[in-house]
């Protein structure tokens, strides 16, 4: 068991069969056309990718980042070098592919276009959903062209960055990051309770 378990890879792998097997099993409670397997392996894919992604921001901004100024500087190499960039790189990819599986579902049941210019009648689940997709949106902007960028020069991914524009970038990428988490409660309201059928 412990070399099962020591394998990150085979867990997930096993993980994957299981999660097949339960959708494929359940497939006459949610539909066994074509179309309503590919909407749960989507959302299944949807959810995953996005517990992933704001698991992360919330490590990051409830752990790492408060944590960080205690540390010695003479410890946190281990951080910056080998942890960090595993961090933003499962982050800023679960957030792409958080955002490109919710578009497919929203694409994928005709709701898309209508969400995303707010054109349902009030407040309903389409303006809802429309809402969550553009803050979900918003967020991953901030991943991949605010913070991202930054982090790449703070923690010398990309070398050369002087002392002063680490300086400069550390605030912008903690107010994007804190953006995010503010960001996040009202999203994760919009992206439960829509309850949009397929």
């Amino acid at each position: 068991m412990a070399k099962f378990f020591g394998n990150l890879h085979l867990v997930l792998a096993v993980g994957l069969i299981a999660a097949i097997l339960v959708i494929i099993s359940f497939t006459g409670w949610t539909g066994s056309d074509a179309k309503s397997l590919a909407d749960d392996v989507f959302r299944w894919l949807h959810t995953f990718f996005g517990i992933l992604w704001i698991g992360l921001l919330y490590y990051l901004n409830f752990v790492q980042v408060p944590t960080m100024p205690k540390i010695p500087a003479e410890q946190t190499g281990a951080i910056n070098n080998h942890i960090a960039p595993k961090v933003f790189f499962f982050f800023r990819y679960a957030a792409l592919l958080t955002v490109v599986m919710g578009l497919i579902i929203a694409f994928h049941n005709g709701y898309g276009a209508q969400a995303l210019t707010f054109g349902g009648f009030g407040f309903d689940g389409i303006n809802l959903i429309g809402l969550g997709m553009w803050l979900g949106l918003i967020m991953a902007f901030n991943v991949w062209f605010i913070i991202w960028p930054a982090q790449r020069k703070i923690l010398n991914i990309v070398p050369g960055a002087s002392d002063e524009e680490k300086a400069k970038l550390r605030p912008r990428a903690l107010a994007a990051s804190r953006t995010n988490l503010l960001l996040s409660l009202p999203m994760l309201y919009c992206m439960v309770s829509a309850n949009l059928g397929s």
